[in-house]
């Protein structure tokens, strides 16, 4: 399928993303994220992530309205500080689209949303998500040894963080966020 990139929309998950959702997640490097096998799964995520106390789940929308990935700021605290994280469907992958999304959700969460520190974390061996964090002005902060388990092998995560003081550029191309 063909996605329309020249602009994207951070909007909220819609029951009807559920099919689209759940095929994201046949992907290997999804397969362990966030417990959606199906499409009631995929709805009851949906419905989960819709009105969380603390935080706050977006699709990431081409300009035809496709869902083709997720960013989201989740586990807000008292201090100001929230847990940022995100995915993209793999054919979009590479083209700048997670990049986009997390530039605008740091913009959106540090002068909307009143958050002072964004954090995010990755495994050691996804270079990928590394360059997403770079280049949405996260700045490495260290390694937590092995932090997470997936299917009996322990990895090591880089954490990363960005302040509200921090230098943020503006995404590459128009992204809006519609909350």
């Amino acid at each position: 399928m063909e996605y329309a990139l020249g602009r994207l929309d951070l909007r909220r998950w819609r029951t009807g993303d559920a099919l689209r959702l759940t095929a994201a997640h046949r992907d290997p490097e999804m397969a362990n994220q966030n417990g959606i096998v199906d499409r009631a799964s995929a709805v009851d995520w949906i419905g989960r992530v819709a009105d969380l106390d603390n935080g706050h789940v977006y699709a990431v929308a081409d300009a035809d309205d496709h869902p083709i990935g997720c960013v989201a700021v989740t586990n807000i605290d008292r201090h100001q500080v929230g847990w940022t994280w995100y995915w993209t469907l793999a054919e979009v992958r590479g083209q700048g689209v997670a990049r986009d999304s997390l530039r605008a959700l740091a913009n959106w969460a540090h002068r909307e949303a009143g958050l002072y520190r964004l954090e995010l974390g990755h495994r050691t061996n996804n270079a990928a998500s590394c360059a997403v964090a770079a280049g949405a002005g996260f700045l490495y902060e260290g390694l937590e040894r092995q932090r997470l388990a997936y299917d009996g092998t322990r990895y090591d995560v880089e954490r990363h963080a960005r302040l509200a003081t921090d230098p943020l550029d503006p995404p590459q191309r128009p992204v809006t966020v519609s909350i």
